[in-house]
């Protein structure tokens, strides 16, 4: 017995002392549960109200608090204010802490609520309880609730996913031990088929009585809205609201709305969106969300792991961005693939002729020649079919591995020898394309230029013009602006090759992307589906444009980004839910700080998992499983066959019709088809199984149910046509078959032609193979090769975490810095804590130019900056002490600016109160517009007179402060994110000087982000020390019209920026077909209202429809 098993024996492992820890929380709900049974419906209702005002009332006290700090505040002096604000947060804070033990004190009562609420729904086709305001609100737009009298009727039924649902599930044990790990914001791991859609209600409901709100996050939009539909119910019966993100218009009132509710469904990437959506508002109405307090991830695997390595971007055009290189090098790199792929079918022809020989001879020379050629054709093109066919012959693989680490000893040092003769060099592993001495030589040719792929030696050079005594400091400037332009161009071209490159040897069209409506689509890599308005970065999607003659894009600059991972690390409390996350358990828990919990099944797992059958050749693979599918089909037992591509799919499709076997593909673009599908994909007919071939995490969310019939013929049949490079997407496809005790087997079927084999895991079994010399046809099949190919998978996971976190690391960089803004920027939207931000700027400028230690330059800077006369004289600045001096001049600087607001008040309130006063000779106006003028701008400040008069025209000076710190902060953040972005794109060189990229990233970003810090602050205290109120002429400001525009501040010489705008309000939601209009089942316009006040609905809940 090894240490590992002994101390598993001792202490127990992780599942068993999860499960010893749960289970006294999961029997308390338990013994809740008879209690809440003997309640009547209205009873149960009022209990639930009881403890929602419990909850509210443990929080009062600080609420209380927190409301009088803000009554102190506008009486406050406003560089006095920043101890009550933190003093605001702090108790904010102890509210959230004080709401979580009062969730848990109430934790099982309100679980055994949940679940007498299912059972009576499941008993009853309709409850009757007394009729609520909210319940009435219910029955004008939901037909499952009526109103008879004073009693509102609830039916058992409803249309969920456009499907009429019936209600008939009661929770199980196990659901209520998922639902306590997920309130305690972890991860509960449960089997396909367990009901977690069933199991998030507990913590959902509980969460929700805090009014904050829960955010239930999916996949796909079409699970979004079933799931929202299907389990609203059963949260609205006891007055929760309940609402969907991704029905509702991005940046429109409805969405507000939304988000306003107890409950809010969404897919995580429209969460994201209107997250960075908010932070483009410029106006407090144009918010969308409220503060993130409790999500709960379905599919967390999915959402927080493969969809958190792509960002959310939101971004523009930028000027001259169809001024791109790739249509113009396509050809030429067309051309030199070409050449490539010639020289590589020469080597291996080559390497077949001579390893034939050698072997035949005895002549290891010639043998060792011929594994050095197959090296190089290897090398030239690792994925060209031919030589992939050919490296699973006996013996064949592990020749080229043995020459493979021939010219890898010691430090690569002989794989130029290798590699000399090819025109560039692939590292499918590395994911990288590298131009040899040879390539660049036949570039050269082909252009007459032998510099023009060739990046300088730019430290060299520098060096020479540093050394050179002949230039002047202007001509030596000059000479160094000529060397860093030219470096630029060579390096985006450079880029550019190495992108066209990567294009046409690494990315194949119907597998890693396809064409649709004439743009590239990328196809998700781990669940087979359309990315719809995805992009890759780095100009690579460009570059896969142009070779497939499609039309390039204009490149684009960022306005907005944030990756999955950082979204939802924002969360209050974070917990979510999947079958497959115990093997990417280490990442959740170094990124997230989420724990995995493996929840138990309510019936044991029958299922039978069988070993991988291996073959030598993919053709033998796909041969092996449509015999095996036909026979499964002809016992009575339906097929899934799992696929890890379409092109693979359409492949299977075609052998299938050839032998006249009835199937279905499942379309991955359309999410509601893919469930129907999967719905129906455990049936038979007449006897014979039905077939579906689907990628191996199609229909996330929807289970397969079986009749008597299949289960009677040994239940559903999993075949997984290739082991996936991640274990847990393998685990999915089996977790499709023995759903709650049901039987079925699973399967998987390998080639050594595979990816995941031929890059990981062929050598040993190759030689294995070629010991026991297997024959074409034959397979191999046993326990010890199928740990060697997840072995070979942890391998993979390993590398996929290292490029996930190192993304990560780099958006963690941009994340602090994005907080800061962001925040800065949410001050000066709502303006609570505005005048705040601006002393606080006052005094970083004050504080910036007396560092200098310089007299002379502080006067011309507060003259500069400041607009006004540094009030020291030069003995006191020469002799005094630095921090009574700074605060001196901050004061002073204080009392001008306090000056300035006054004077704009002032001359801006005569022409309000003209308007006001007067309203006989006077238009009566709702807004006007106000013009502030620094000396070089003028600005038009929209402000609502009313609010204007009654604040003595405070109000203009607001909106002017507001307008001018959003406008500023947002063009400053945009320029810094391109700047990021180019950083991100040049540090990689830093890795030929031996240093690493992500430290030299860091440092430059800082730098950058002091250096729009510092921009911000002067423009800003600038134009405020300069602004003053022109005599005004008198005209109405135009109404806001919807949507609502983007900017409220204009110059008169730049205008409002369109691009961010139609940015901004971009639908980002998954496109769907065009469906016919169908017109809702609402009453007409003069019958009675569905609430049952007795009114026409026209003049009820019908009045604005």
């Amino acid at each position: 017995m090894n240490i590992t098993n002994f101390l598993v024996k001792l202490f127990g492992d992780k599942k068993s002392r999860d499960l010893k820890a749960y289970r006294p929380l999961v029997q308390a709900a338990l013994d809740m549960y008879p209690k809440m049974q003997a309640l009547s419906n209205d009873e149960l209702r009022a209990r639930v109200q009881e403890i929602r005002k419990s909850i509210a009332d443990k929080a009062a006290p600080l609420r209380e608090q927190i409301a009088k700090i803000k009554e102190q505040i506008p009486t406050t002096e406003i560089q006095d204010r920043a101890p009550l604000f933190q003093q605001m947060d702090k108790l904010e804070k102890e509210i959230l802490d004080i709401l979580e033990v009062a969730l848990d004190e109430v934790r099982a009562e309100v679980f055994a609520i949940v679940k007498s609420t299912a059972e009576r729904f499941t008993n009853n086709t309709e409850i009757r309880v007394k009729a609520t305001d909210f319940d009435r609100e219910l029955a004008t737009k939901h037909d499952f609730v009526s109103i008879d009298g004073d009693t509102a009727v609830y039916q058992n039924h409803w249309i969920a996913g456009g499907n009429d649902m019936q209600w008939a599930m009661v929770h199980f044990d196990v659901q209520l031990f998922g639902g306590t790990v997920l309130h305690q914001g972890k991860i509960a791991e449960m089997f396909t088929g367990e009901g977690k859609t069933l199991t998030a209600t507990l913590p959902v409901f509980l969460n929700a009585l805090t009014g904050n709100g829960v955010h239930v996050v999916t996949v796909n939009d079409y699970l979004a809205k079933r799931d929202s539909e299907w389990m609203g119910p059963i949260y609205m019966f006891h007055g929760l609201s309940v609402d969907c993100i991704d029905k509702h218009q991005p940046n429109s009132e409805s969405r507000r709305q939304a988000y306003l509710a107890d409950i809010t469904f969404g897919t995580n990437n429209e969460f994201g969106f209107d997250y960075l959506r908010d932070n483009m508002a410029q106006d407090p109405a144009d918010l969308v969300q409220r503060k993130h307090n409790y999500a709960i991830v379905d599919e967390v695997d999915s959402v927080l792991i493969d969809d958190a390595r792509t960002p959310l971007i939101i971004s523009g055009p930028v000027p001259k961005g169809d001024d791109q290189m790739y249509e113009q090098y396509q050809p030429l790199v067309e051309r030199l693939v070409t050449v490539q792929r010639s020289l590589a079918t020469q080597y291996l022809a080559e390497a077949k002729k001579l390893i034939a020989e050698g072997t035949a001879e005895g002549d290891k020379q010639k043998t060792t020649n011929g594994f050095l050629s197959l090296f190089r054709s290897f090398k030239a093109l690792p994925k060209n079919k031919a030589l992939i066919k050919y490296l699973s012959e006996p013996g064949i693989k592990a020749g080229l591995l043995a020459t493979e680490e021939i010219y890898m000893e010691n430090n690569n040092r002989r794989m130029p020898e290798a590699v000399e003769p090819l025109y560039f060099v692939v590292e499918e592993k590395q994911n990288s394309v590298d131009l040899t001495d040879k390539g660049n030589d036949w570039l050269a040719s082909q252009v007459n230029d032998n510099a023009l792929f060739v990046l300088p030696d730019i430290a060299g050079m520098m060096s020479q013009i540093e050394s050179d005594t002949t230039l002047d400091d202007e001509a030596r400037l000059q000479k160094k602006d000529e060397v860093y332009a030219d470096y630029a161009i060579k390096s985006e071209r450079v880029h550019t090759l190495q992108q066209l490159l990567k294009a046409y040897t690494m990315f194949n069209l119907n597998d890693e992307y396809v064409i649709q409506d004439g743009e590239i689509k990328i196809v998700d890599e781990q669940t087979g589906r359309i990315m719809e308005g995805r992009r890759w970065s780095d100009g690579l999607h460009q570059a896969v444009e142009a070779k497939e003659h499609v039309k390039v894009q204009a490149a684009t600059q960022t306005y907005a980004t944030i990756t999955l991972q950082n979204y939802f690390r924002m969360y209050h409390k974070l917990s979510g839910m999947t079958g497959t996350a115990v093997t990417e358990a280490g990442e959740f828990w170094d990124i997230y700080k989420l724990d995995v919990v493996e929840v138990p099944t309510n019936r044991d797992v029958i299922r039978q998992d069988n070993n991988d059958r291996i073959y030598k050749t993919q053709r033998e693979k796909y041969k092996a499983v449509i015999e095996e599918v036909e026979k499964m089909r002809n016992c009575g037992r339906p097929v899934l066959v799992g696929t890890t591509s379409v092109e693979i799919s359409e492949m299977l499709s075609k052998m299938l019709s050839m032998r006249k076997i009835p199937h279905q593909v499942l379309n991955a673009k359309l999410h509601q088809k893919e469930a129907d599908i999967v719905a129906l994909a455990g049936r038979s007919t007449d006897g014979l199984g039905t077939v579906t071939i689907a990628t191996n995490m199609a229909g996330r969310g929807t289970d397969i149910k079986l009749s008597p019939e299949v289960k009677a013929a040994g239940g559903l049949a999993i075949i997984g046509t290739e082991r996936h490079e991640s274990r847990r997407v393998d685990r999915q496809l089996r977790g499709r078959s023995g759903r709650q005790g049901d039987p079925g087997s699973s399967v998987f079927y390998v080639s050594l032609e595979d990816k995941l084999m031929r890059l990981f895991a062929s050598e040993r079994i190759a030689r294995v193979m070629d010991k026991l010399g297997f024959q074409e046809g034959e397979m191999i099949e046993h326990s010890m090769i199928t740990r060697s190919i997840e072995n070979a998978q942890k391998k993979v996971e390993e590398n996929n975490f290292g490029v996930r976190k190192r993304l990560l690391e780099y958006d963690d960089v941009m994340n602090k810095q994005r907080t800061v803004i962001y925040e800065k920027r949410r001050h000066a939207l709502m303006g609570e804590r505005l005048g705040m931000d601006i002393a606080d700027m006052i005094w970083d400028r004050v504080c910036h130019i007396m560092e200098s230690r310089d007299f002379q330059n502080c006067r011309e800077q507060f003259l500069e900056i400041l607009a006004m006369e540094f009030p020291l004289t030069k003995d006191r600045y020469d002799s005094g002490n630095m921090d009574e001096m700074a605060e001196e001049v901050y004061q002073k600087a204080m009392e001008r600016f306090k000056q300035k607001c006054h004077i704009i008040s002032t001359n801006a309130h005569k022409a309000v109160t003209m308007i006001v006063e007067n309203p006989d000779q006077m238009p009566r106006y709702e807004n006007i517009m106000v013009p502030v003028i620094d000396g070089r701008r003028v600005y038009q400040v929209s402000c609502n007179i009313k609010e204007a008069y009654e604040s003595g025209s405070q109000a203009v000076v607001t909106a002017f402060h507001k307008s001018l710190i959003l406008h500023t902060i947002d063009d400053a953040w945009k320029e810094n994110l391109r700047l990021l972005d180019e950083l991100k794109h040049s540090v990689h060189n830093a890795s030929y000087e031996q240093k690493d990229p992500l430290l030299i990233y860091k440092l430059e970003s800082v730098k950058y982000f002091d250096q729009m810090v510092n921009k911000i602050n002067d423009r800003v205290v600038s134009v405020l020390m300069r602004a003053q109120v022109p005599e005004l002429q008198i005209r109405q400001a135009e109404a806001p019209q919807a949507p609502r525009q983007q900017e409220r501040l204009q110059e008169s010489r730049s205008g409002i920026d369109e691009g961010m705008r139609q940015a901004a309000n971009h639908d980002t939601r998954e496109q769907q077909p065009v469906q016919p209009i169908r017109r809702e089942n609402l009453p007409g316009r003069n019958d009675l209202c569905p609430c049952g006040s007795g009114k026409k609905f026209k003049h009820c809940h019908g009045r604005n429809l």
